[in-house]
């Protein structure tokens, strides 16, 4: 980065990691070319490099497919968006930031929770602003709740139960078959899927963590749980019929989940998915992938000020959304991102709110828009309070990585109160 971004000009953003999560926040650019503009594009897989550099109009010398021949070209930018797989965050993270670019980072920040605090040094080191991508703030919905509990209108918050539905078919999908089944690749299942619940646990409390303890296991998706008949792949097994994680049912015949597939030119959808069927990760039999993160998980903690705090992840459910209910010292909240119910204890009075007309809207429900917005706003105004940083999102990682802990060794663990 060369110059800083001024209202005059568009933000010049470079994305690294072209999947699905960055197309969706680049709809921005596509909605207000005038205030961001892509100016160039990473990806190690061709068919979305070659697409995403398509659909912006780059040329070809602003296309690479590793993102070190990307910083060796010094290209002129104010930002970079970092959407690799998780495993890959931190080394081009620490790059971009020594090169002086602005950094937005899809979450979780890093693998380890060194790497996020090196990420955090080193940018307030070089003065750049790393911002991360928890979309919870920013969705009506979550935002809602909080400003209830923090206008005071109900007293001091108790405690919150929070659930986290991941629902059969996002968890077999990313979690049983796909790019976030095993931790060496991406993360332990509270930080790759639920960190902003956590995040915005804490952004709801406005408290730190004392202590926590957590359980859970990789209960069902194992070769001994596997029925008899079960083939290796669903398109060869006699009982996929009957089968609740049918591969072919999820993707062939019902379509789900298939933005993931890229559709080589010159083959249709049908091919593709039957071929992926075949040869590909997601055909595989959920008894005999090579999956080892938990398919259930719990976590309790005691906040500041005697709050209690649960986090329950739930994948054998077939709702996708979350649960919430806050219990206040003079009333309480109660939702299911469809509907927010609050109920005051003196005088019975009972309100509430209507969320329905945008559950399954997309962009979650706009909120990755408002965040590009948001980070926009920040780089074009100093001291403007961008809703994500890092340092607020470190918090929610540790929680995450002691967690972990907390699981594999049976024990409370105790937070300090250094991030």
């Amino acid at each position: 980065m060369k110059n800083e971004p001024t209202v005059s000009r568009p933000v010049r953003i470079v994305v690294i990691g072209a999947g699905n999560r960055a197309n969706k926040y680049l709809e921005y650019a596509r909605r207000y070319p005038d205030r961001l503009q892509p100016v160039a594009v990473v990806d190690v897989n061709d068919l979305r490099r070659h697409a995403f550099a398509r659909d912006f109009g780059l040329p070809a010398c602003r296309s690479y497919a590793h993102y070190d021949d990307f910083f060796a070209d010094g290209v002129e930018a104010d930002m970079v968006l970092i959407s690799t797989p998780e495993n890959v965050h931190f080394d081009p993270a620490v790059k971009a930031i020594d090169a002086g670019y602005h950094i937005l980072l899809e979450k979780p920040i890093a693998q380890h929770l060194e790497e996020c605090r090196e990420i955090a040094r080193r940018a307030r080191e070089r003065g750049v602003m790393v911002g991360v991508c928890h979309v919870l703030r920013y969705h009506p919905y979550f935002a809602k709740i909080r400003e209830i509990v923090a206008s005071g209108e109900l007293g001091q918050v108790v405690s919150v139960n929070h659930t986290a539905a991941v629902g059969l078919d996002r968890a077999t999908h990313s979690y049983v078959r796909g790019i976030f089944r095993r931790e060496r690749e991406s993360n332990p299942i509270l930080l790759a899927k639920c960190c902003h619940d956590i995040d915005f646990l804490l952004w709801l409390t406005g408290a730190h963590c004392r202590s926590l303890s957590s359980f859970g296991s990789l209960r069902w998706f194992r070769a001994e749980n596997a029925p008899a008949g079960a083939g290796r792949r669903c398109l060869d097994c006699a009982i996929e019929s009957a089968c609740p994680f049918s591969a072919r049912d999820l993707y062939y015949v019902r379509r789900d989940w298939v933005a993931n597939f890229d559709v080589p030119e010159g083959k249709t959808l049908d091919e593709t998915i039957l071929e992926e069927l075949r040869t590909g990760i997601y055909g595989r039999c959920v008894y005999h992938c090579d999956n080892d993160v938990v398919d259930h998980q719990l976590l309790a903690m005691e906040m500041e000020g005697e709050v209690t705090v649960s986090l329950s992840m739930e994948m054998f459910t077939a709702d996708d959304f979350r649960k919430t209910h806050v219990r206040l010292t003079g009333g309480e909240i109660d939702g299911d991102e469809r509907t927010l119910r609050v109920r005051r204890f003196r005088g019975g009075e009972e309100r509430t709110y209507d969320f329905s007309d945008i559950v399954g809207q997309p962009f979650h429900a706009g909120a990755d828009l408002h965040l590009i917005g948001d980070f926009i706003r920040a780089l074009r105004n100093p001291g403007y309070p961008f809703l994500t940083t890092i340092e607020d999102s470190i918090e929610s990682h540790r929680i995450c990585y002691d967690a972990e802990r907390s699981r594999r060794t049976g024990t409370t663990i105790r937070v300090d109160g250094t991030k």
